[in-house]
């Protein structure tokens, strides 16, 4: 295997004058760093990644699930001060006062539970001059930016 010898020179702040000598990996071997793992190893770690990301149990799962269901589809109207950016055809929104419906729950993906910051997904409507239909558009909102205004 061949390899070359590089000498880095240190920083011009440094009060050191020592060259540092680092060993550079031919290109054979860069080409062996690069290839995919062999089949065991991809196993291995895909094992891994499984047991150890069932953080939460079953019943957490469900228990949550449980007390969140009977708010999806409730209207809302939002009662903390956000602006939101994301709707082209209103920029800079202030969508405190607004009504919408809960339309998911979103700290829950594929039977588990996730950190989700803002776990309620809200469908709004709003009227925008010039266009003939509501303009639809979603924000995810913490439970205690909101509140509950009626089923629907």
């Amino acid at each position: 295997m061949a390899t070359t010898t590089a000498a880095v020179a240190p920083p011009s702040t440094s009060t050191s004058s020592v060259l540092l000598l680092r060993r550079l990996p031919s290109s054979s071997s860069a080409a062996r760093c690069l290839a995919p793992l062999p089949r065991r190893s991809r196993l291995r770690s895909a094992r891994q990644v499984i047991l150890t990301s069932d953080l939460s149990s079953s019943a957490d799962v469900a228990e949550e699930e449980a007390a969140v269901a009977p708010k999806i589809g409730k209207r809302v109207r939002v009662t903390a001060p956000i602006r939101v950016y994301h709707v082209m055809k209103a920029p800079d929104l202030d969508i405190q006062g607004m009504e919408g419906v809960v339309k998911q729950y979103v700290a829950i993906w594929k039977g588990k539970l996730i950190t989700a910051n803002f776990p309620f997904k809200v469908e709004f409507h709003i009227d925008v001059e010039g266009q003939p239909k509501p303009v639809r558009f979603f924000g995810h909102l913490r439970e205690d930016e909101f509140e509950f205004i009626g089923d629907e």
